[in-house]
């Protein structure tokens, strides 16, 4: 049986203006620029006016054409709302408004000859037979950017029989990657770390210290990796001294061959741009927000003045009518994104200077001790917003601080109690751990275990697997690998 009944529900969705301006705080300094200028291409009623002359400004800025002031086009669109009523033209001021950081900035272009080009014109100078020199140009294009082939030679046999046309054996595709690896970087082509070392050392000049270095990485590489020095010691019958010598030698290798090619591929060069900056002024914290975020916009003169003349027109066509209803909805897309961009600016300058003094000690010092337990709704309750617009401020701006810049979120961190019953950072204990660990003796060195005791007799009583926890995500190593002789 069919039934028909009314249900009153209350609910809240978030508009698509709220969700836009969400958007836009979430945007750091640089992909905010690129949103902008999205905006200016796709709304033509935008104009950032930075191509207008002065006699534009002037005739934009007078105001007497629209002096009438209730004026409306079929009660739908005041005029008024789009334009500006300022006495001063906007562009009069300025030069007075724009700070160092305001400059207009390009990122810069890496140029120049790709890695994987540079080994092909190395092979260029060396004879090879025509399957070879295929083979071998095969082989260079295997290698990554750390300068490793990663892929077995079976695979790769395979792949120029498939895709070449070419088939070989494996040991001749393995001969003439003796040749590749005699390319430079040294290194270059091998297959796993060892192989890599070891190509490294084999061109070197043979001294006592290099030949013991070759066996240590061709034949004990296992207890080697994994610091056993005693028992190397024991096999080679050798001092601490001649190990110490080896060791040496095979610390100045480099484990990634292709990382240290100057040239590489032509791409962007990773660019952070501060979002803010903290300075100390006469002992006092100043923050400023990065000019790039604050864009001059304003609704453009040349819809400005179709507006007028459709006013001004005796009679309205249909079309007319039409094209004013589209001019309409892009001057309320203009006039919506002038005021996201306002929105914008206030939220993150609210958001950090509460962060900044909520952590005024450490900026004021430097010193991560000082930095106090933080967490998103810390500052969410005193700026009175939610917890995920702090997020999206917090997780993708940078500040330039006397110290250096610095991503936001690295301020938040949970708290622990100390054992006088003091809330405390996280952060804090991470920093005096690191500082323990780099006071220990490389001899023996100590475990975690040890590190939790030595914390508890420094007044943080946590626990070995949160000491481990915590070196983790220092990325320091276990005792044993930290391990020297």
């Amino acid at each position: 049986m069919l039934k028909q009944s009314l249900n009153f529900k209350l609910s809240q969705k978030l508009s698509p203006q709220q969700i836009q301006l969400m958007k836009l705080i979430q945007l750091p300094t640089q992909a905010f620029e690129q949103r902008v200028k999205s905006e200016l291409e796709e709304n033509p009623a935008l104009d950032d006016g930075k191509e207008r002359s002065d006699d534009d400004f002037d005739e934009f800025s007078n105001q007497d054409d629209y002096d009438d002031g209730n004026d409306t086009i079929d009660a739908d669109i005041n005029v008024d709302d789009y334009l500006s009523d300022d006495d001063i033209p906007e562009y009069r001021t300025r030069a007075n408004n724009y700070s160092a950081d305001d400059d207009e900035k390009s990122v810069p272009y890496a140029s120049g000859k790709s890695f994987t080009q540079t080994l092909v014109d190395q092979l260029n100078t060396r004879r090879l037979s025509e399957e070879h020199r295929v083979i071998a140009e095969f082989l260079v294009g295997s290698i990554d950017n750390s300068g490793y082939i990663r892929r077995s030679l079976e695979d790769i046999t395979d792949d120029l029989a498939f895709t070449m046309n070419l088939y070989t054996e494996v040991d001749e595709v393995e001969k003439v990657l003796e040749v590749v690896h005699e390319l430079d970087p040294a290194g270059v082509g091998a297959r796993n770390l060892q192989e890599c070392l070891l190509i490294q050392l084999l061109r070197k000049r043979k001294t006592k210290s290099i030949e013991l270095a070759v066996k240590l990485i061709r034949d004990s590489f296992d207890a080697f990796s994994k610091k056993h020095y005693s028992k190397i010691i024991a096999k080679y019958d050798i001092t601490e001294d001649e190990l110490r010598d080896a060791i040496d030698d095979i610390e100045h290798l480099n484990p990634k061959p292709g990382g240290s090619y100057a040239g590489g591929s032509t791409r962007v060069v990773e660019q952070v741009v501060p979002d803010f900056t903290i300075r100390i002024k006469d002992g006092e914290l100043e923050l400023t927000l990065n000019g790039r975020n604050a864009p001059e916009l304003h609704v453009s003169r040349d819809y400005s003045n179709m507006l007028r003349g459709y006013k001004e027109a005796k009679e309205k066509t249909k079309s007319q009518k039409d094209a004013v209803m589209f001019i309409k909805q892009k001057l309320d897309g203009a006039k919506w994104f002038i005021e996201a961009i306002k929105q914008r600016q206030e939220t993150l300058y609210v958001t950090m200077s509460t962060i900044m003094y909520y952590q005024k000690d450490y900026f004021l010092t430097g010193d991560e001790r000082n930095l106090r337990p933080m967490i998103l709704k810390d500052i969410a309750d005193k700026i009175d917003m939610d917890v995920s617009t702090v997020s999206r401020v917090a997780n993708s701006k940078y500040v330039d601080t006397p110290y250096g810049t610095k991503l936001i979120k690295e301020f938040f961190s949970e708290s622990m109690t100390n054992s006088d019953g003091e809330e405390v950072s996280t952060r804090e204990i991470k920093k005096i751990l690191e500082t323990v660990i780099g006071e220990e003796s490389k001899k023996k060195p100590l475990t975690d275990q040890k590190l939790a005791d030595l914390l508890k007799e420094k007044g943080y009583p946590i626990a070995r697997r949160t000491v481990a926890k915590y070196r983790e995500q220092l990325d320091i190593p276990v005792a044993r690998l930290r391990k020297e002789i």
